[in-house]
């Protein structure tokens, strides 16, 4: 939301205000509603604490919006129907619901409800909008009705495997990341089955909503001239590594689904391999929407990847978790633990080894790939240390106090 770096924002865990950090920061919504937009928020855009936080504003950033709505549904109101890996605990542990009742009634299918009904609104007003909706599904804990859970029966899930010994052979905060939640650690098979069926229970029904907001907006007849962008806060681990839920610096957890459509979009169908991080969404909806780029945005804009799939505009994707850091390139990830490596590090071989199962950062034969990749990563992380121009950076968090909010 702000085309910055966690270092430049100073945000590097979720409890935060934005405000408290870069008091002065226009964000993407704001850039908008300053051009003469609506800017609305419905549901999660800034962090909020789920389920603890819904059908509140969170940690929002009230100067982003003009108009907002905190949806809340049965699936908070029937929390004491949930299971729980540790019992009394959701949002941040495996936890589960087959629920009673149509979409309608849920949390994201009230956010549905709503956002159809102000895209035909501000279509009917001939009003320039930015709508942000926030789903929380498949955020646990996995709630959705019957109906989609019966979709993937439990037999059929498929627990991945790990080799004995895997463990071992990551640098010791990387084995803390994968096991730091004894309840997520060697669960049993049976739970672990729910448990995958839930969260692709949850997926579909958070396409369902999709289906629905896209059908709105159809029916409005401002479909030709609306952007949109789909896509997700982080990524998730279901038994790999034999990890699950998030807070990782591996693939599964570090890369993010991302779909653009719209006015400028002429590969529209087409996939791509170029890489792109979240920090360019604010530059690119700049570019397709023809406004003005504050000069504070780390971003680059992916507008000609959206013409020409081939195209790369980026070498490296770089992702953080606290103070650690790691990239993508085309063919391998690269992650350094502790200031410049201290701690550890991991080199993954993306052409070999996709699931990034063998690290082969100690091995003589890629010393020279992990000596490349080091450079760059660590100018990487220097560019993303450098202070955002123009803006007023306060309370840095430090990084580590306060551990993970959900």
């Amino acid at each position: 939301m702000t085309g910055c770096y966690p270092d430049q924002t100073q945000m590097r865990r979720n409890p935060l205000y934005l405000r408290d950090h870069l008091p002065n920061v226009q964000t993407m919504a704001q850039m908008f509603r300053n051009a003469g937009y609506v800017s609305t928020r419905i549901g999660k855009i800034f962090h909020y604490g789920v389920p603890a936080q819904i059908g509140t504003s969170g940690h929002d950033d009230p100067d982003s919006w003009d108009y907002f709505i905190n949806p809340r549904g049965r699936d908070k109101d029937e929390e004491h129907l949930i299971f729980s890996l540790k019992p009394g605990e959701y949002g941040g542990y495996m936890s589960w619901l087959a629920a009673e009742g149509p979409d309608e009634e849920q949390t994201d299918g009230i956010a549905a409800t709503e956002a159809a009904k102000l895209i035909q609104k501000y279509a009917d007003e001939n009003q320039p909008f930015f709508l942000a909706v926030g789903l929380y599904r498949p955020h646990t804990p996995y709630v959705a009705p019957k109906k989609y859970f019966d979709m993937y029966p439990v037999e059929k899930m498929h627990v991945p495997q790990v080799p004995n010994g895997y463990l071992e052979t990551l640098p010791k905060p990387s084995q803390k990341s994968l096991t730091k939640k004894k309840e997520h650690y060697n669960i049993s098979p049976d739970n672990a089955r729910k448990a995958m069926q839930a969260y692709y229970a949850a997926i579909s029904f958070a396409d369902a909503q999709l289906g629905r907001i896209l059908a709105a907006l159809d029916k409005s007849g401002a479909a030709d001239n609306t952007i949109i962008v789909f896509t997700s806060d982080h990524g998730y681990h279901m038994g790999e590594h034999g990890h699950w839920l998030k807070t990782t610096l591996f693939e599964n957890a570090a890369r993010v689904p991302l779909i653009i459509a719209g006015p400028g979009v002429t590969a529209a169908g087409e996939r791509t391999q170029s890489l792109a991080e979240m920090v360019d969404f604010y530059p690119t909806l700049v570019e397709l929407c023809g406004l003005q780029a504050p000069e504070f945005l780390s971003g680059v804009s992916l507008a000609p990847i959206l013409k020409d799939p081939a195209v790369t505009v980026r070498n490296s994707a770089m992702t953080q978790l606290k103070n650690n850091y790691t990239i993508r390139t085309a063919t391998h990830r690269y992650t350094e633990w502790g200031e410049e490596g201290s701690d550890g590090v991991e080199l993954y071989d993306h052409r070999t080894d996709p699931q990034e199962l063998v690290n082969v950062a100690n091995s003589p034969d890629h010393a020279e790939t992990v000596a490349k990749l080091s450079k760059v990563l660590r100018h990487r992380v220097a560019d993303g240390r450098t202070p955002p121009p123009g803006l007023v950076q306060l309370g840095d968090d430090g990084g580590d106090a306060g551990g993970d909010s959900e």
